[in-house]
């Protein structure tokens, strides 16, 4: 559950702020990189007795700006701001991005929106980030503005390691090469999705006899590249589960992402098959993460074929992710 105050605007935010430290940015994915400017502004906060404040955009910025370039996002709004209160941000500030804010000079937007609004006494940025009018602002015209008008600015270099600099759209390469462990490294935690399990096309359960939780995306959600990838799935939402698996526990799974190339099925999705559990997640909010990629999705000649290619896939499942093969007897009946 999400601790942190949400501002999805201007309007919502509280009438009683009337100083903070605020760190800007799309915070997609919420990496490693990110993290470091969180914790700046957190540590900044706490020394001037202040609450900190996550300023992040609500649509990325390219889909109003070049809707074309808009690339798949890592994570939703409300996965940042669960973030975000695990790192210690007070309030998280979803700023509507439309052409009107677009179009505010880099001075408009530093004095309407951190200053006025905000009451900034510190600004945490990266050293890449640039902000108003056809992203004229700089960081050097950030440190400008905080002179002219008293406001502290912090610009951190972007966190680089083994000569890669770590950014949402590095961890968005390695999700579409199937890399999952280089995303992971970058994120400092397993790649997730969450979503709610629907019914599929009963093949699982009927035919295959490994029944599966299915979720579906559109494609401005980031997945990994088609394939079959260990990882662990969760229950995360509260009501009553018909069955032997618990709220909040991790269970390990073998994870199909993509179509369904055997059975012609178009659409893209994220099928899950929890080992060793039965249950009826029909409805129930999940979340799924990525540890390591099994294999890439193929087209079997038979079904003899595509069942023995999932048990194996279950083996090295249960083998990457240290479960005993004992657990791989059951199946959770979801589809």
């Amino acid at each position: 559950m999400v601790d942190v105050d949400i501002w999805h605007g201007i309007d919502e935010i509280t009438e009683d702020l009337s100083a903070s430290v605020v760190t800007i940015g799309v915070f997609d994915g919420v990496h490693r990189g990110h993290r470091t400017l969180i914790h700046a502004a957190t540590t900044r906060a706490k020394e001037l007795g202040v609450p900190s404040v996550l300023l992040t955009f609500n649509p990325h910025p390219l889909a109003v700006l070049r809707p074309q370039h808009m690339p798949p996002m890592l994570g939703t709004v409300g996965q940042r701001a669960d973030f975000a209160v695990g790192l210690g941000i007070d309030h998280m500030l979803a700023l509507n991005f439309t052409a009107d804010l677009a179009r505010l000079s880099p001075e408009e937007f530093f004095t309407t929106v951190l200053m006025d609004t905000l009451h900034a006494q510190t600004v945490v940025v990266g050293e890449n980030f640039t902000f108003g009018h056809k992203a004229a602002g700089t960081t050097e015209t950030l440190q400008e503005l905080g002179q002219r008008y008293g406001v502290e600015v912090q610009v951190l270099e972007l966190l680089a390691e083994d000569g890669t600099v770590l950014s949402s759209s590095m961890i968005r390469a390695a999700l579409q090469e199937g890399n999952v462990e280089r995303a992971n490294w970058a994120l400092g935690r397993n790649f997730s999705i969450c979503g709610q399990v629907v019914r599929g096309a009963g093949r699982g359960g009927r035919e295959l006899g490994y029944p599966t939780a299915n979720l579906y995306f559109p494609d401005t959600q980031a997945l990994p590249e088609d394939g079959v990838y260990a990882g662990w799935f969760r229950v995360i939402s509260q009501a009553p589960i018909d069955g032997d698996m618990l709220h909040g526990q991790n269970y390990p799974a073998a994870i199909s992402v993509g179509h369904n190339p055997t059975f012609g099925d178009e659409r893209r999705s994220v099928e899950s098959y929890v080992i060793g559990q039965h249950a009826d997640l029909y409805g129930h909010t999940v979340e799924v993460e990525f540890v390591h990629r099994v294999r890439g999705m193929e087209k079997f000649d038979s079904l003899d074929e595509l069942l023995q290619a999932i048990s194996k896939d279950i083996d090295v499942t249960c083998e990457v992710l240290g479960v005993s093969p004992a657990h791989r007897g059951g199946a959770a009946h979801h589809q």
